[in-house]
């Protein structure tokens, strides 16, 4: 983590040329999921945990926002937008309902009344209540926009159209306290993506949402932190089948392996957006350049335990000191290649630690479904869970 700001680095090595002081919004959500786990198993002590988290609110509490919603990078030391890209340099509410999936578990979490933990109640309660959602639906368009900024206005004009990694900005939007969306912008916006919809089968799997093959796997990981697939269900899908039948087929192509890629088979596969021997790539079975993402198969460890398993035995016992390092195994290989990353991302880490521990316990689903605000989005926009009373 970064000393200053307490928050998460983008990644373990330089992030393009912008030095050494870029943390990353929505990846400090994972990482305060993370250090939930760390201190539920006490590999750290709860006040370690509280304190972490303290000084990550109190940089918020300061840092650059617009409209209540974070930028997808911020420089760890002065609190200060970090350009994504050119016209990037505003707020990205992907990345704001990622860092609020985190921060909302925190809220759940740390009840006691201690100096840190009131201090993280009442700070994440007052950010929180602060986001704008319903200004990013660029004049009540009936859809939600991903960016805006003071500079650049709407002009990126990305509008968040399913199926991907995006529901929890929805749940979130719908559930906030004071700057609400309607149902409207989930129908109308969300569920009418081009990718929405699927219904076809591979591999003997039905998809029920999401492109051809399902995409990369982050999309049944980022949201379904917080979110308990199991019996969250609306009137598009049961998203437990989603997820589950997105994660069999993505391992199905892998041992199909049409591409004859070295190294693919039962305890070695897992397509999702990493680091490659080619640059960054959003990995799946239509993008699929020879790399395996470690955070792919140990993510979804809730979906299927016996496979991840493999994979994790696999990766850690037979490929060992290649892919597993410092903070745990690197973002991506390719055998066919020879080509290890010597990286680690924030977003790609902080999920696996997250899924294991729910797969185990059902900590973080329970923390995250526990609260008031994420129940009353997921009832506004039409879902049925066994949390809802």
């Amino acid at each position: 983590g970064h000393p200053v700001s307490g928050m998460a680095r983008e990644r373990s090595n330089a992030t393009f040329d912008y030095g050494n002081e870029v943390v990353t919004t929505g990846g400090t959500g994972f990482g305060i999921m993370a250090i939930i786990v760390a201190a539920e198993h006490k590999w750290i002590t709860r006040e370690q945990a509280a304190a972490r988290i303290n000084k990550i609110v109190n940089f918020l509490w300061k840092a650059d926002m617009y409209h209540g919603a974070f930028p997808h990078w911020l420089d760890g030391a002065t609190g200060h937008t970090v350009r994504l890209s050119l016209k990037d340099d505003g707020a990205d509410i992907v990345e704001t309902s990622l860092l609020y999936e985190g921060l909302l578990c925190a809220r759940q979490y740390f009840t006691r009344e201690t100096a840190d933990e009131t201090n993280v109640r009442t700070k994440i309660l007052g950010l929180w209540e602060g986001v704008e959602w319903n200004w990013f639906t660029q004049g009540n368009q009936k859809v939600l926009y991903q960016h805006w900024s003071p500079n650049n206005d709407w002009s990126l004009n990305h509008p968040l159209r399913g199926w991907n990694e995006c529901l929890i900005t929805y749940v979130l939007a719908a559930g906030s306290p004071r700057y609400g969306i309607e149902k409207t912008a989930y129908d109308k916006g969300w569920a009418t993506g081009k990718e929405f919809k699927n219904g076809r089968e591979y591999y003997k799997n039905t998809l029920p949402l999401g492109p051809e093959m399902g995409g990369p796997l982050f999309f049944s990981h980022y949201s379904f932190m917080g979110l308990d697939p199991h019996g969250l269900k609306d009137h598009y899908t049961d998203y437990w089948i989603q997820n589950r039948s997105h994660t069999l087929i993505n391992r199905a192509y892998c041992l199909a392996n049409p591409k004859q890629n070295k190294g693919y088979g039962p305890d070695c596969w897992g397509l999702t957006a990493s680091d490659s021997w080619q640059g960054y790539a959003a990995h799946s079975p239509t993008e699929d350049l020879g790399v395996i993402s470690p955070t792919a198969a140990l993510s979804a460890m809730p979906y299927t335990p016996e496979y991840s398993m493999l994979a994790l035995r696999h990766f850690y016992n037979n490929l060992g000191d290649k892919i597993w390092g410092e903070y745990g195994f690197v973002d991506g290989f390719s055998e066919q290649h020879d080509w290890y990353a010597k990286s680690y991302l924030a977003v790609d880490e902080g999920p696996i630690i997250v899924m294991i521990e729910n797969q185990r316990s059902g900590l973080l689903w329970k923390l995250f479904m526990s609260s008031p605000e994420v129940q009353k989005g997921l009832k506004k926009l039409g879902f049925e869970s066994p949390y809802l009373k």
